[in-house]
């Protein structure tokens, strides 16, 4: 089962992969849980969670362009002509409410949606998306970094609750992907992100979905709990 806020984006990639979707909200407890039900109802049950949804901060290019002066700065010793970002003094009640419910509070209603259904079988697995930016927060993104630590706290903490019980919870924190998240970002910006990564790439969305696939199977049937980075080296 796919699920999306764009309900067409779900239907495009179920029907490459021969599955269901549906248009769901994250930020709403009460259409997660629906979500779960109608999975269980039109598949006969539920084994694997993903929670993947996940926004990310507008790209800013005038922000973008003193963050790399003053980086030049920085290094060479001239920390007075430095310009203050003005991220988080700057940030909106608003923005902030809705990086941390798209992400945090939306794995927060994965887990517990599922485990409802996991914790009478004794048996299920959890994968939760985090970042790098959770293990290596950001000062461009302060509230996408809280919310994606957050999740790494979450995840060990449930996986503690729940793994007498025959379920496992596991987080990955992917480094820079080359998906329409990155779509503002321009040429200049990739490749500057590009040199920060020690493998000098973006990921690929499928190399992501290798790690994903193996925490869901029985390969990984001992980790929970786990954090796994995939980040080319950058954390």
């Amino acid at each position: 089962m796919v699920t999306d806020l764009r309900g067409e984006t779900a239907a495009d990639v179920a029907s490459q992969i021969d599955g269901h979707s549906l248009e769901v909200d994250v930020t709403d407890s009460a259409a997660v849980d629906a979500a779960v039900a109608a999975t269980i109802a039109r598949c006969g049950g539920l084994d694997i969670m993903i929670n993947n949804a996940g926004i990310a901060p507008p790209f800013n290019q005038e922000r973008f362009q003193r963050t790399v002066t003053n980086e030049i700065l920085r290094m060479s010793g001239d920390l007075s002509s430095m310009e203050p970002l003005e991220v988080l003094s700057t940030m909106s009640n608003e923005d902030w409410d809705q990086m941390i419910r798209v992400h945090l509070y939306g794995v927060f209603y994965g887990c517990r949606a599922a485990l409802r259904h996991f914790q009478p079988r004794r048996s299920g697995v959890i994968v939760n998306i985090s970042s790098v930016l959770g293990l290596r927060p950001s000062s461009a993104a302060p509230h996408y970094s809280v919310a994606k630590a957050g999740i790494i706290a979450l995840t060990k903490s449930v996986a503690e609750e729940v793994a007498p019980f025959g379920i496992r919870v596991n987080a990955v924190c992917p480094g820079w992907v080359d998906t329409p998240l990155l779509s503002d970002f321009d040429e200049q910006a990739r490749q500057i992100i590009r040199n920060r990564v020690p493998m000098g790439r973006l990921a690929t969305a499928e190399e992501l979905a290798e790690l994903v696939r193996f925490l869901s199977g029985p390969e990984s049937s001992y980790c929970t709990g786990e954090v796994h980075s995939a980040g080319g080296g950058y954390a």
